[in-house]
């Protein structure tokens, strides 16, 4: 069994799925945001998390999709507040329609997910609901986090792990819970399945922050130091910022008027001075290690953890 399959499966069925119909400038862009695609990798987590101790796989495919139809309500709004252009290579839903357009459909989204996951066994649904509901206000919190830390000065590693907890790695961890619990999973199994979730979140996003600096721009898919260009404050740049003694850095920063180029080449390079790249991989390691731990500690045979070990591994090695 691999992930692709799942990925298949969740293709067809968010090919056959309707949001509504009318009017159509409402529903429209909710069908135009999933057409994009995407790894979905949530949803697949979803599904994985329920194969590990069942094989009906595709009786979880409604909840699931909920995990995903979540997850691109929270991009939209995203793409608005960031007032992005894009979204993967095509124009943003406010962008190809307008705001007022974005915030309606994503807030149907919203409503659907909710439709998705009442498809979840009657018996558990209370529960997958309290833990959907908390999930979500984390995930606006982490945002908030994140909007925060633009404003301010100083960031400590502490709170920036914490946000990209909340903001990222806490649905990952809600998605693989949820394979659990519709599986009817105990407690002490469903509260491993969210630590592994969480810690491979975390890794995923800080080598989301790697790859921004040191990615094959062919394979990462955008531009590589987007993040040094904004001076977003990123695992490697914080690192950076409390490692660096020279004033060559602060220059940076607070310069208004660059050439992104050369700016991008001399920070890379005052990393590369402060070997931040193994630090991060280093850092990296770390949390995926925590998750393999979890997996193994799983009440399950060695053949059904090697789908999950594959996917962690994957997570870590990846390239974009």
């Amino acid at each position: 069994m691999a992930v692709i399959q799942y990925q298949e499966a969740l293709k067809n069925a968010f090919k056959d799925y309707s949001y509504g119909t009318h009017p159509v400038e409402l529903y429209e862009p909710i069908s135009y945001l999933m057409s994009l695609g995407g790894k979905r990798l949530r949803p697949a987590l979803t599904l994985m998390g329920y194969h590990l101790f069942k094989d009906d796989w595709e009786s979880a495919l409604k909840p699931a999709m909920a995990v995903e139809v979540f997850h691109n309500f929270s991009l939209m709004h995203d793409d608005i507040m960031d007032e992005a252009p894009l979204r993967r290579g095509q124009p943003t839903v406010h962008e190809k329609w307008n705001r007022d357009v974005a915030i309606l459909s994503g807030d149907v989204m919203l409503v659907a997910a909710y439709e998705l996951l009442s498809e979840a066994p009657a018996h558990q649904l209370k529960t997958i609901l309290k833990r959907f509901n908390r999930t979500a206000a984390e995930v606006c919190e982490g945002q908030q986090m994140d909007m925060n830390f633009a404003s301010r000065s100083t960031v400590t590693e502490h709170e920036y792990i914490e946000m990209i907890k909340l903001k990222t790695s806490v649905l990952l961890g809600f998605a693989l819970e949820l394979g659990g619990l519709v599986a009817d999973q105990p407690p002490a199994v469903i509260e491993k399945l969210y630590s592994i979730g969480v810690h491979m979140g975390i890794g995923f996003q800080l080598k989301d922050d790697l790859l921004d600096v040191y990615g094959d721009p062919e394979k990462f898919g955008k531009q590589v130091g987007g993040d040094i260009i904004e001076n977003k404050k990123t695992w490697l740049m914080l690192k950076a910022i409390e490692q660096c003694k020279s004033e060559e850095l602060n220059q940076w920063l607070t310069k208004s008027d660059f050439d992104k180029t050369e700016k991008v080449k001399a920070v890379t390079a005052i990393f590369d001075s402060l070997n931040i790249k193994k630090q991060a991989e280093e850092k990296i390691d770390q949390y995926f290690s925590s998750a393999m731990k979890s997996i193994d500690e799983l009440p399950i045979s060695d053949t059904r953890k090697e789908i999950i070990l594959n996917f962690g591994k994957n997570l870590q090695q990846r390239e974009y």
